[in-house]
Order: C-alpha cells, then structure tokens, then sequence
C-alpha cells in the first residue's frame, strides 16, 4: 500500500470509528445537557487545536512539508483554537457574543480543516505529525457537525444568553 493509501484508510476508519462513538454515546449524553453546557463539551476538543502548530517544526515531519500546507494548517489551527477558548469564555460568561463567537468559530474551523485535507501532496512528509489527521482532525469533523447541529436545534436559539 502507498502511504496516501494508508492514510485515507487510517483517517477513513477514525472518521467512522469517532462518528459510531458520537452517535452511540455521545450525542445522547450532550441530549440531556441544556445547549451552552453541551456547546462548551463540543468546544473543548478545539481548544487543543495549537497542536497543529506541530507541522511548523523540522524535527516533527519528514522534511520536505510544504511550507504552505505547515504556514496554513498551523496559523489556521492557532486560530481555530483561540476562537474556540474565546467562545468557551464567553459560554461561562454568558456573553450575548457567544452564540455568534461559536458559528464564527465553527465556520473557520471547518474551512481550516478542510483546506489542509485538500492539501494531500503533503501526506509524504508528515512524520510523527501523521496522527494530527489520521487521529486528531477526523474528531475535529465529527464535533464540528455536531456543533453546527446543535447551533441549528431550536433549543440552542432558545438558550441563547440573555
């Protein structure tokens, strides 16, 4: 097998494995939870997207990344993340910003992600970063349709702080 194959075979079954585990368990778990406490579990994952900043360090890949997939998966995660604690304070907080922060945040997210996968020309040189989107990125997809359903669901207009 080519190591392209193996990696969408890898993020394939996490993808799937991470949907089943969401599907099963989770979302009706977050059903039980009034919608900023769930939002703020959905968010949670995201705050950890500096990780991606990994791909901007020589040592962690191959060599060889192309430095505009490590340039914009990175500053694209950094972001992500910072938009993600923002969010999460301003759910803790009750801000009248929140619900608008997490769309913002989950529309930017979303666009990050996808325009690293579409980058497939730098699966060859990922090294020990290769579980960032075999792993990590397939988790990220599953809360980021979560999120947006979640946003769309009645309740969360609804619970929308005063």
């Amino acid at each position: 097998m080519t190591p392209t194959a193996i990696f969408l075979l890898q993020f394939a079954m996490s993808l799937f494995v991470f949907a089943l585990i969401a599907s099963w368990y989770v979302v009706p778990w977050l059903s039980s939870l009034s919608a900023p406490a769930a939002l703020s579990v959905l968010l949670l994952p995201h705050a950890f997207r500096y990780i991606g900043m990994s791909f901007m360090v020589p040592n962690l890949n191959s060599g060889g990344l192309p430095e505009t997939f490590a340039t914009s998966a990175s500053y694209g995660d950094l972001l992500a993340a910072l938009l993600a604690i923002s969010a999460l304070f301003a759910l803790r907080w009750r801000s009248v910003v929140a619900l608008p922060l997490i769309w913002i945040f989950n529309v930017v997210g979303l666009i990050d992600l996808v325009n690293a996968l579409r980058q497939a020309e730098a699966i060859d040189y990922f090294g020990p970063t290769w579980f960032i989107p075999t792993f990590l990125v397939p988790v990220l997809l599953v809360t980021h349709v979560m999120i947006f359903a979640r946003l769309m669901s009645r309740e969360s207009t609804r619970a929308a702080p005063a």
